[in-house]
């Protein structure tokens, strides 16, 4: 079992140590579970309250905290108590499943595939023609990776992943279990003769570097070019992104929201769970959708939108609590 003390924790955050205790920490925990041996955080002064209560004897905080750790606790204040959680947490993992070999017997690697070199590949893993693996890619047991595909150094794809025919993965990035790439995009056209009629999608998916892609989440290939995803763009789990799509850099989407075909975000852009967007629309730089709306028009630049459909956030609030002290005055 890994344990610091402190200052071996502090080495790492480069805060200030307020108050003292020689408890080595054995793990990061919650404020409300965790023990006498486990270090917390306060991100938040709304949490302060619950440092009292709190077995936890020492706590990463905010510069601004009000409120003293106490006898035997100890504080590491830090200009940004959720990043430096983060350090915190890098600290205490534990490690990632072993591969015993590099290259196990098991997986089926096609001969004209390019593997660079520190690169693994689990058992049950098929790797097609053409393909080429970066440096120091993992691959895990049972993962699919179809003809013609690139995958760039230190990139990680977890067991169920399948990863279609021609698409682009950038250096770094990380997909989680039974994740799609490069699925076919939604086109279907009414016939009177044929019902509804396919239409080819023979475009691909572009990934930028370090870019995340959540468990059960799918990335449409394009019905002609590609659908594009920017350096940095973090998706949740149980995502779709539909055909032709095109993400800025350093994108977030939340879990089960969508973007229709050819949805154009900029750069920044947050999308909150369960939002959707209809096709064609474009959400400007740092624009925010909340959770649970609908987009139906563009969205320009640093706005932010609520509701469904969607407006302005602070019109969205105004309406619902004229309806709130409508109906409550109906009540009377």
């Amino acid at each position: 079992m890994k344990s610091y003390s402190i200052q071996e924790i502090n080495e790492v955050l480069k805060g200030t140590i307020v108050g003292a205790t020689s408890i080595k920490m054995t793990a990061p925990e919650q404020l409300e579970l965790a023990s006498a041996s486990e270090i917390s955080f306060i991100g938040n002064k709304k949490y302060e309250k619950f440092w009292k209560t709190s077995k936890a004897c020492a706590a990463v905080v905010n510069e601004d905290i009000s409120i003293e750790p106490g006898e035997n606790r100890v504080f590491i204040k830090v200009k940004n108590a959720d990043l430096a959680m983060s350090q915190v947490l890098e600290l205490f993992a534990p490690p990632t499943p072993l591969f015993n070999i590099d290259v196990h017997p098991k997986a089926i690697i096609d001969k004209t595939a390019i593997i660079g070199a520190g690169s693994r590949i689990g058992a049950g893993s098929y790797i097609g023609p053409k393909v080429k693996l970066g440096e120091n890619v993992t691959i895990y047991p049972n993962v699919t990776i179809l003809d013609e595909c690139t995958i760039g150094k230190n990139s990680i794809i977890w067991p169920g992943a399948v990863i279609r025919e021609r698409c682009h993965l950038g250096s770094d990035c990380i997909i989680h279990p039974n994740a799609t790439i490069g699925a076919d995009g939604f086109g279907f056209r009414p016939c009177p003769e044929r019902g509804l009629v396919k239409i080819p999608q023979i475009g691909n998916v572009i990934l930028g570097n370090g870019v995340e892609i959540g468990a059960n989440s799918c990335v449409d290939r394009g019905k002609f070019s590609s659908t594009v995803l920017g350096d940095g763009c973090k998706i949740d789990n149980l995502v779709q992104i539909g055909h032709n799509s095109i993400l800025g850099k350093f994108c977030i989407m939340a879990g089960n929201s969508g973007l229709a075909g050819s949805v154009t975000l900029g750069n920044g852009v947050i999308i909150g769970g369960s939002a959707s967007i209809k096709d064609h629309a474009t959400i400007g730089d740092g624009a925010i959708v909340g959770a649970g709306s609908g987009v139906t028009c563009d969205v320009p630049a640093g706005k932010t939108m609520l509701g469904y459909p969607a407006t302005d956030a602070r019109d969205t609030l105004r309406q619902w609590a004229i309806l709130k002290r409508l109906v409550n005055e109906s009540k009377k």
